[in-house]
């Protein structure tokens, strides 16, 4: 049922594995078209069907992307970017700046705004697709490791949810809202840069964002979603966004290991909020803050899975 979902995925993973480099966008469709069997119509409606853009508007939104970071970190020159990035001239590439961010390349490093980049598309997540975990190989599952560690001060950008408590049901609900859907909060906080909890340096894989959940005053539970930044960013942020100073800061954090998402990722996230839960904080002489926020970081190939729940002394 889903095998056009998994089948677009993996083109999807072809076409992000060649963008940094010699990309070559007819011969790639073309040699995706053949290794699928079908024609080069066929699959590019698919793609648009499970993706909601064309394939060519999809590789010149990511290249506008990567391009987006390198004028952002580096002092390379803007015809050099062009060309690295796939466009003809630097010419072609400010029309297409312009005309995707309103502004130039050119302005964009004098005033560097957030731009609402493309993230990468994910068109097979057996979970949100209801499948579940694609075998139970519950010998995969490794012991929950428990620590206790204290966080610097740092700014948390974020939007948040009253009515959501877990990452699915907030972007659900999120959608709803103008601007501040999945893409747009998503792409946004990739343009930031100095983000805390970066680990791969993906461009739009959501490198650095981190979900959580808060707890009203009268105890109810919601989620939020956004980034940490140090304590002296003095940058531009979304203005859709909430930025809020947290304080030094003592955590119990719950983890698993990295695991692999399709076979365990249910599983071994359920064990660590199952530990979180059960967890006993007055044998530790501590309590648990919920006027704090609890962090949620999720990257199963590279830091698996993490909750860090505040405390305070009892």
């Amino acid at each position: 049922m889903f095998e056009w979902h998994r089948t677009i995925q993996n083109m999807v993973n072809i076409i992000e594995g060649q963008l940094v480099k010699d990309f070559n966008e007819e011969m790639t469709l073309t040699y995706l078209a053949e290794r699928l069997g079908y024609s080069q119509y066929h699959v590019t409606k698919k793609f648009k069907n499970l993706t909601g853009m064309t394939f060519r508007n999809y590789v010149r939104l990511r290249r506008l992307a990567y391009s987006v970071i390198e004028l952002r970190d580096t002092e390379s020159r803007i015809i050099d970017i062009a060309v690295k990035h796939g466009f003809s001239s630097q010419e072609a590439y400010t029309r297409s700046f312009k005309s995707e961010y309103g502004i130039t390349p050119n302005e964009y490093r004098k005033m560097n705004v957030p731009l609402v980049l493309q993230s990468k598309q994910n068109t097979f997540d057996p979970y949100y697709l209801g499948i579940g975990e694609i075998s139970m190989k519950k010998t995969e599952l490794q012991e929950v490791i428990i620590a206790r560690v204290t966080l610097p001060a740092h700014k948390l950008v974020y939007i948040m949810n009253i009515g959501a408590d877990n990452y699915f049901s907030f972007w659900k609900l999120q959608e709803k809202i103008p601007g501040q859907d999945c893409n747009t909060i998503c792409g946004l906080l990739e343009s930031i840069k100095g983000k805390i909890d970066t680990v791969s340096g993906r461009v739009g894989e959501f490198d650095g964002q981190i979900g959580g959940w808060f707890y009203d005053e009268s105890g109810k539970k919601g989620y939020l979603y956004g980034i940490r930044i140090p304590l002296d960013y003095d940058g531009e942020l979304p203005k859709q966004m909430i930025c809020t100073d947290v304080p030094e800061r003592e955590y119990i954090i719950f983890s698993h290991p990295v695991f692999d998402y399709e076979h365990i990722g249910h599983s071994a996230c359920e064990a660590v909020e199952n530990a979180m839960e059960n967890y006993d904080f007055g044998a530790c002489g501590c309590e648990h803050d919920k006027g704090a926020m609890i962090y949620q970081m999720h990257n199963p190939e590279i830091i698996g899975y993490r909750l860090y729940v505040p405390i305070k002394g009892m």
